[in-house]
């Protein structure tokens, strides 16, 4: 079932011994490690300042309160894909507040088809949204790049009184004497016109 090579680690939030036995139950070793589970929402967060976890399950309500700020926060702070579950007859109030968060909000009383169904959907969102993240990283080194390789032609051009276009292609050409990225090829000339 695992998408990725390495195992999900999960964060369960639940003061339900039975749901938490149900649920790892669900959670086989070779497709999710670790899975931790805490008692309350004060030690989820305590446990989060350690960890980063891929999937956070939580089982509302806790004693220390109902989870629904706490999942909206995860959502938006970290990359985790969170489901907050929660009392049917609350199901409708919460997941209308919840939902624009990006918080999934499963109905209790559930059943073990539904929550590996959900524990599945969490799986790939997470998916998803670590492939949104590898493509934001990507833009962002490539954006950097653009950045050093400009900053480099316009060094070359005031120091060198080289046209754009020549200092372009120095840079370019100092990349594959010295087989090194562009990047590294007008870093290095960034620190020679640093140090000079």
């Amino acid at each position: 079932m695992v998408f990725q090579s390495d195992p999900y680690s999960v964060l369960l939030v639940s003061a339900s011994e039975k749901l938490n036995t149900a649920v790892s139950a669900l959670l086989p070793g070779a497709d999710f490690w670790p899975v931790t589970v805490v008692t309350s929402l004060s030690r989820a967060k305590r446990r989060l300042l350690d960890q980063a976890f891929d999937v956070v399950i939580i089982n509302a309500p806790l004693p220390d309160g109902m989870g629904t700020d706490f999942s909206m926060k995860l959502c938006s702070e970290t990359d985790a894909a969170v489901a907050l579950l929660i009392r049917s007859e609350l199901y409708e109030e919460t997941n209308a507040s919840v939902l624009p968060a990006g918080v999934v909000v499963v109905s209790k009383p559930t059943n073990a088809q539904l929550l590996t169904q959900v524990i599945r959907g969490l799986c790939a969102m997470r998916e998803r949204l670590r492939s949104v993240r590898d493509r934001q990283t990507t833009v962002e080194e490539k954006m950097e790049e653009i950045r050093r390789m400009n900053q480099a032609k316009w060094l070359l051009i005031e120091r060198e009184r080289l046209a754009e276009q020549e200092a372009h292609q120095r840079i370019l050409q100092i990349a594959m004497e010295r087989r090194i990225s562009k990047r590294q090829a007008a870093e290095e000339i960034i620190r020679q016109y640093s140090e000079a």
